[in-house]
Formats: C-alpha cells, structure tokens, sequence
C-alpha cells in the first residue's frame, strides 16, 4: 500500500471512530440520538408549544423538543410521526398536527429518554402537575417531667 493509501486509510478510521461514539449529558448515561419505535407509541402530553411528553410501550417516556414553536398544538385532537423508517429520530422526524394555519410539520430538535422522576419534573415545571408539598405538623406541646435547674452558687 501506498503512502497515500495509509492516509486515507487512517482518516476514515477515526472519521468512523467519532461517528461510531455515543454523545452523553453530563453524566455519560444518555444518547444524543434516542429514537422513538413509532408503533409503540401510546399516548402525548402536550407541556407548550414547543415540548412534548411523547408515552411508549412498556412504560417509557420520552421529552420531544420541536424547533420551532408550534401554535395550535395545545388545541389539536390528534398528532402524527413523520419519520424516513418507523423510527422517530431527531433532526430526522417530524411532528404533523392540524393547527391555526392548516396542517403543518415541524422538524424534531430533540429526543430524550425520561425517567419515571424527570417526567414528573417535567410535569411540574410546566405548570402540567401540582407539586406534592408534605406539611410537617406543628409542634406540639409534650408532658413530661419537669426540669429543675441547679444553681451552683446556691450549694455554697
């Protein structure tokens, strides 16, 4: 093999290597590319016109951002998947609703797999859901036995 051979050979294989590693948040557990099997796709919940919590199969929920704000989207009756495969991926999907202006599609800018716990925060931060807020009781007046201090001077 040529020189020239190697050169291209090496700037593949690390052109392969950075397409090949996973993009994690801060703590390296989530995927920037997670996508949504739409068949499994059971139910939404509409949090502005931007986000979305989109309900799947067994259990999973996923935070769906939209590039650019949707009007009408709070008041549609129903949404579709505009997807190449029948996997619903960002920057590759879209959401297609009836809206204000008549049927409109607005690219996916993100996907994100939730937590039973973020789903919740989610709910909450949009106004969606009432935070549950524990009252601690008042305290209380006890019975018991009384004190009596000692005064060291009074021993003298």
């Amino acid at each position: 093999m040529t020189l020239k051979h190697w050169i291209t050979l090496f700037f593949l294989c690390a052109m392969l290597g950075c397409a090949a590693a996973p993009e994690g948040d801060d703590e390296g557990n989530r995927r920037a590319d997670d996508c949504i099997h739409e068949p499994s796709i059971r139910g939404y919940k509409v949090l502005d016109e931007k986000n979305l919590i989109i309900e799947a199969g067994a259990g999973r929920a996923y935070h769906v951002v939209l590039s650019r704000r949707a009007f009408g989207l709070r008041t549609t009756w129903q949404i579709a998947f505009d997807a190449p495969t029948s996997r619903v991926c960002e920057r590759f999907g879209s959401v297609v609703f009836r809206g204000d202006m008549g049927t409109e599609s607005i690219r996916i800018d993100s996907i994100r797999l939730l937590t039973a716990e973020e789903e919740e925060d989610l709910l909450i931060t949009f106004g969606k859901k009432e935070p549950e807020i524990e009252i601690t009781p008042e305290p209380r007046e006890v019975e018991g036995a009384d004190v009596e201090e000692l005064d060291p001077d009074a021993s003298e």
